[in-house]
């Protein structure tokens, strides 16, 4: 699992590129596993690359700090149990101090314990919370290492092992702020037109003053920023643009934040749900201004995600066409989202739809559009050509997309019809589109009068 910051990776999505850039392989194309085929499972540690600690004041005990840590694997056709997380600190010797929760068993030395993580999921969750503070007497820049090692039970072969080597936790003395905000309570079935206040307050829990702090922000296309502050200047969408749309806010606030402190927005800020929401996300992260370094930066970016009650209705449309053996013809087919949300997948990037497109009888694709590639699932006759077509990785309300196929007619087939089914994905969930009566369409060669 990425331990890169929520809003890194929305940034990241957001410019994903235009239609046609986001063509991901294997995606939609329905290639079956066979039943009997061997599987594999491998197990991960999550850990933290880095930590930074403070450093001790003078004659008292520094702050102690939560290291979070957990195992996930990644086959959830198998059920993994009796996690077993190794911790080794001895690399922190003179340079930080460890606590170790309830679920570790530390050696006599209290240099390397055992970490009891029950079931292990598929999805990272945090199931150890380790404590780390700076050592008494370590100075500023002191360095050491936490390295990691893990079993469980469970996989193809009974056991599974994490790679040896693959974590390792690199821990600095370091003096300074280390602003942060609370991660927010996720909502879902929220009213179109509702107004929302963002849970946005900033608490300094390092050892310095930040003598101001500077925030970013970005809003999905779904949701409006209506509170306006001067100190910050937006970037609003455009919808008939070719990267996702959504507003982008910067903001420089000159507040004091000393250590121990928190502190909140000059106003509460609000966010109104518009009457095209549907899975919207709004990302802000913080940072102390001028030439200062946030001591870490785990906790900086925050990600919302709110859920509208809505729903949004992905249609195709075939088409009719005629010739003689031996001609082509344009004999494709278009995708209309009818609305009245959109749909977005700004966290992975991946298309907010596949489209299966199987060629009508006697004919032979000569000109396929740039987002469409040749396909096969089980079951597929070898006679029938199959492609599979991807959207972008958002589908505005009455976005329509059309898809060309150029198709020579190697022998007439009376009502020659082909197959258009579209397959509606979101990274939250594909039961937005109650209307599947329209999910798919026709396109017939030589059509019967």
């Amino acid at each position: 699992m990425s331990s890169v910051p929520v809003g890194r990776v929305l940034r990241r999505g957001a410019c994903a590129g235009a239609v046609g850039a986001l063509v991901v392989a294997g995606l939609g194309s329905g290639v079956a596993v066979a039943d009997d085929e061997a599987q594999s499972d491998q197990l991960w540690i999550q850990a933290p690359y880095e930590q930074t600690v403070t450093v001790a004041p003078d004659g008292g005990a520094a702050q102690y700090r939560s290291l979070s840590l957990g195992l996930y694997h990644d086959n959830d056709n198998f059920t993994v149990t009796a996690g077993r997380l190794t911790v080794d600190v001895s690399g922190l010797a003179g340079v930080a101090d460890v606590s170790w929760p309830a679920n570790c068993t530390p050696n006599d030395a209290g240099t390397v314990a055992v970490c009891d993580t029950g079931n292990v999921p598929t999805r990272y969750s945090a199931q150890v919370q380790l404590k780390v503070r700076a050592a008494a007497g370590a100075a500023v820049g002191a360095q050491g290492a936490i390295e990691y090692s893990a079993t469980a039970t469970g996989g193809p072969d009974g056991t599974l092992t994490a790679p040896q080597g693959s974590a390792e936790t690199s821990v600095t003395v370091g003096s300074g702020p280390d602003l942060g905000i609370t991660t927010p309570q996720d909502v879902t079935d929220v009213a179109l037109g509702t107004n929302l206040t963002v849970p946005f307050s900033v608490t300094n829990t390092g050892n310095e003053t930040a003598h101001g702090f500077s925030v970013q922000m970005w809003a999905t296309y779904g949701l409006d920023v209506v509170t306006r502050y001067p100190q910050c200047t937006y970037t609003e969408p455009d919808p008939n643009g070719d990267y996702t749309p959504m507003t982008h806010v910067t903001c420089s606030f000159d507040t004091e934040v000393a250590p121990g402190a928190t502190v909140e927005l000059p106003e509460p800020l609000h966010l109104a749900v518009t009457d095209h929401a549907l899975y919207e996300r709004f990302d802000y992260e913080v940072e102390p201004t001028g030439d200062t370094t946030d001591l870490d930066t785990s906790d900086n970016a925050r990600s919302w995600h709110i859920t509208a009650a809505n729903t949004a209705d992905f249609a195709v449309h075939g088409t009719e066409v005629s010739g003689a053996a031996g001609d082509t013809v344009t004999a494709g087919f278009r995708f209309v989202n009818r609305g009245p949300a959109w749909v977005g997948n700004v966290s992975s990037g991946d298309p907010v739809a596949t489209i299966d497109y199987y060629l009508p009888e006697g004919t032979t694709a000569t000109s396929v559009p740039d987002t469409c590639r040749s396909a096969w699932t089980s079951g597929d006759d070898p006679a029938i050509g199959h492609y599979a077509c991807t959207l972008p990785l958002w589908a505005k309300p009455n976005l329509k997309v059309a898809f060309p196929f150029q198709l020579h007619i190697d022998r007439v087939v009376p009502d020659a019809t082909g197959q258009v089914v579209v397959h509606p994905h979101s990274d939250a969930s594909s039961n937005f589109d109650p209307n599947t009566k329209n999910n798919t369409a026709q396109v017939v060669v030589n059509p019967s009068d």
